[in-house]
């Protein structure tokens, strides 16, 4: 049964990161988008972001409709950690004190699950943890730490269910994929002048030496080929020296660190968008490119699913066939490809903890207290 809200909710965030501003784009996108579209459309459902070790100041400051306290943790050794997760603890401590606080969420299963544990157990509110990457994989210490049971844990994907259940014995009870924020698309242009796109943070986990050897073999029979990356990482210099080995100068920009709004630009001037990572929860960066109207290929699936202009490849000679024949294709007509908006995102997260999503505007959700998870 749902309850009419006599005071305002407070919802807290948990999260190792979180933008040290509005102006910051680049930041834990969705994440950010998440915290602002429910700031945007539940009124009276307060939000504070507990940011465990970004921004590297320590402090508090309003970010859209959201509050943020930051504990400047900085990634320091595990001395530091402890003493920032006692802090973050004590926080939560004061904040239900005059807070009618309703739920917790942890982003990934790492330390902010850990405390949003112990903060669901001590105020008896319901506490989730979202899955969203590289926290599903083998190895996660913080499991035996957490000791997770399926109802606490969302996943971003299929993908991530799957292989969570497989390394540890347990399946994610819920399944939430990212949504987009539609309304931050400028128009679709009339042509698209770039022809491959890649973005992302250039890791070795990501394989952006793929996308170069991708370029250097469609070269070949494309010379006035365009590509363009995006990112910034520790592989930076390794694939711009790539890149000249391979004489490859003419036909790749290196964009660098670009702002969320001029990435989107850029994906709605590409062709195809290629995200060569080895593993993948759900890139945001693949569903924003899908609804820029790119072709998008990937070498992990998602979802069970299949969407429209999503064409996933098991090996490099697949990449290279089927970019090469959609290169040579006559340009169609150009179409979004909608895998979900963050307002269902939004919508979908809350209803876990009794929530109703509200229409932009309105004042009243309902709130089922003390739901068990």
């Amino acid at each position: 049964m749902k309850h009419t809200i006599n005071r305002q909710a407070t919802l807290l965030v948990l999260s190792p990161g979180f933008p040290a501003s509005e102006l910051d784009t680049v930041c834990m996108p969705f994440p950010a988008l998440l915290v602002k579209t429910l700031g945007e459309h539940c009124p009276n459902l307060e939000i504070i972001v507990l940011s465990f070790q970004y921004p590297f100041t320590r402090g508090e400051y309003e970010w859209n409709d959201a509050t943020v306290i930051a504990f400047n943790g900085q990634n320091r050794g595990q001395f530091r950690r402890l003493m920032i997760w006692n802090s973050v603890y004590q926080k939560i401590k004061q904040l239900s004190k005059d807070r009618n606080i309703v739920g917790v969420l942890s982003l990934w299963l790492g330390e902010c699950a850990l405390i949003g544990k112990w903060a669901g157990k001590k105020l008896r509110v319901p506490s989730f943890t979202w899955l969203l990457g590289q926290d599903a994989r083998k190895g996660n210490r913080y499991y035996s730490f957490t000791r997770p049971r399926p109802g606490s844990l969302i996943a971003l994907s299929d993908f991530l269910a799957d292989h969570f259940q497989e390394n540890y014995g347990i399946r994610p009870a819920h399944i939430i994929t990212p949504g987009i924020g539609t309304a931050e698309f400028p128009p679709l242009p009339g042509e698209r002048d770039i022809d491959i796109l890649a973005a992302g943070s250039l890791i070795p986990l990501k394989r952006y030496e793929l996308f170069v050897e991708l370029v250097a073999r469609l070269v070949e029979s494309h010379p006035s080929l365009k590509a363009v990356i995006c990112g910034q990482g520790l592989e930076n210099k390794r694939l711009i020296d790539l890149m000249e080995t391979e004489r490859l100068s003419r036909h790749i920009h290196f964009a660098g660190e670009v702002d969320h709004g001029k990435l989107l630009g850029l994906m709605q001037r590409s062709r195809i968008f290629v995200h060569p990572s080895s593993y993948e929860g759900f890139s945001t960066a693949v569903n924003e490119a899908l609804y820029a109207g790119c072709e998008v290929f990937s070498f992990t699936r998602p979802m069970r699913r299949g969407y429209h202009h999503l064409h996933i490849v098991k090996n490099m000679e697949e990449l290279v066939e089927r970019t090469n024949y959609l290169l040579n294709k006559r340009k169609d007509e150009q179409r979004r490809v909608l895998t979900a908006p963050i307002e269902e995102t939004c919508s979908r997260l809350l209803a876990l903890y009794g929530l109703q999503f509200a229409e932009k505007g309105k004042q009243v959700f309902g709130y089922s207290a003390r739901a068990s998870v």
